[in-house]
């Protein structure tokens, strides 16, 4: 997708192995918040916030990533999920 090569560009800067912050929102919705988790390993630290209103979580989720192309790929498997907003 080349809509995420800027992104790259900047993280291959960067040195790898390293912490990356992810932070998304979605939709309050079980289904998308079960996506969501599923794209983050059980060693990675995940926090949910929902809005004032309720309808929408904010997602921040630190993992070690390897790559600048593994943070890419998490990004472009969250792009699947109806709704998603990636910041």
């Amino acid at each position: 997708m080349g809509n995420f090569d800027n992104l790259k560009a900047q993280l291959e800067q960067q040195e790898w192995p390293n912490v990356y912050l992810f932070k998304f929102i979605v939709p309050n919705d079980n289904q998308r918040l079960a996506q969501v988790s599923a794209l983050f390993d059980a060693n990675s630290e995940v926090v949910f916030h929902e809005s004032q209103t309720g309808k929408y979580v904010s997602v921040s989720a630190k993992e070690v990533m390897l790559s600048a192309q593994t943070i890419i790929d998490v990004y472009e498997r969250a792009a699947q999920i109806p709704g998603i907003i990636s910041l």
